[in-house]
């Protein structure tokens, strides 16, 4: 009779293991990307605290705040199309205007503008295409360091004989929201408080619709500016803001 009933318990174990079906299906990894400002590192910004961590300004070394360290990237300068495949060096904090702290020497590489440093991240897989792209990286950095050393990167200014080297460059304004409201009243009386608690004297409410109301800091004509503007309303409390470029 015992015999009976566990021959019988181990025929109804097989009847629910062959009607259990498995989900085998691989959950495909989403990678990385995003398109924002890049902080070029100074040992200055870690002595005031701008960042949490230092980096070596003579390598393809670069700090993030999410990506795990050994991440393979692709940074992107969208103006000239040159681009450095490196690796996440370090996990650090930063201001959230940044979205990534790199190198002098990737900076260098990329030829970027440090009054407009603007860039695009993407992850990118592990495999033997980004060793190869890696090493051809390496020697366009040789060219481009021999013949644009970090020292000699400037600023433009706004000299007659910069805007005609320049005619054809595109003017950017750099535009923050800082939050939509219902009632125009409550963008002005924000608006207000923020001009008095700052030196931000260009912001202004623009109306969406009837029923939307949206308060704008800006335009600002190079980053430097919308830094400064930025990291005061950090300060005030408002943190995550989206900027627009117009």
């Amino acid at each position: 009779m015992i015999i009976n009933r566990i021959f019988i318990t181990f025929l109804f174990l097989l009847f629910l293991t062959s009607c259990a079906t498995y989900n085998t299906d691989k959950v495909e990894k989403k990678f990385y990307s995003s398109s924002g400002f890049a902080l070029v590192y100074s040992d200055s910004f870690f002595t005031q605290r701008v960042v949490s961590k230092k980096i070596n300004n003579e390598k393809l070394d670069v700090m993030h705040d999410i990506l795990k360290i050994n991440t393979p990237i692709r940074i992107t300068n969208p103006i000239n199309s040159k681009f450095v495949e490196t690796k996440v060096t370090k996990r650090a904090d930063y201001p959230p205007i940044f979205n990534i702290v790199i190198s002098n020497k990737i900076a260098s590489i990329l030829e970027l503008d440090l009054n407009d440093p603007h860039v695009e991240i993407f992850e990118i897989k592990k495999n033997e295409t980004f060793v190869a792209k890696k090493a051809n990286t390496f020697d366009e950095e040789k060219n481009v360091a021999e013949t644009v050393p970090v020292e000699k990167i400037k600023i433009d200014d706004l000299s007659s004989s910069s805007v005609e080297q320049n005619e054809n460059k595109t003017i950017n304004n750099f535009v923050i929201v800082i939050n939509d409201f219902y009632y125009k009243e409550s963008a002005i009386s924000l608006k207000k408080e923020i001009v008095e608690k700052t030196q931000i004297i260009n912001i202004s409410v623009k109306k969406i619709n009837d029923k939307k109301y949206r308060l704008l800091a800006g335009p600002f004509k190079n980053f430097n500016t919308l830094k400064t503007a930025y990291i005061s309303l950090n300060n005030l409390g408002f943190e995550h803001l989206n900027i627009y470029n117009n």
